[in-house]
């Protein structure tokens, strides 16, 4: 189940498969299709920078001096869309 910011379902989704890699091993694939535009690892790799480095999430997480660098585990995960969900506002 996928809920929105107000906890409310949105979707169902089935994960089709699950890695566990530093950043450095992410690969083109994945980058694009995360479906955030990006169009090269590089890319990927600076734009979840901005985000895991951010004072936003290292607050969120408690820790100012959070960060993650090429021997950090990132999890990647696969997904297929089983069913959407409608919300009140759509």
């Amino acid at each position: 189940m996928v809920v929105d910011s107000g906890d409310r379902p949105v979707a169902v989704v089935e994960v089709t498969d699950v890695r566990v890699v530093p950043p450095a091993r992410v690969d083109l694939a994945h980058a694009v299709d995360e479906g955030e535009g990006y169009t090269s690892v590089a890319e990927w790799r600076a734009g979840h920078e901005r985000f895991w480095h951010s004072e936003e999430t290292r607050s969120a997480l408690g820790d100012p001096e959070f960060t993650v660098n090429d021997d950090t585990p990132a999890v990647l995960e696969r997904f297929r869309l089983v069913t959407a969900l409608r919300t009140a506002d759509g």
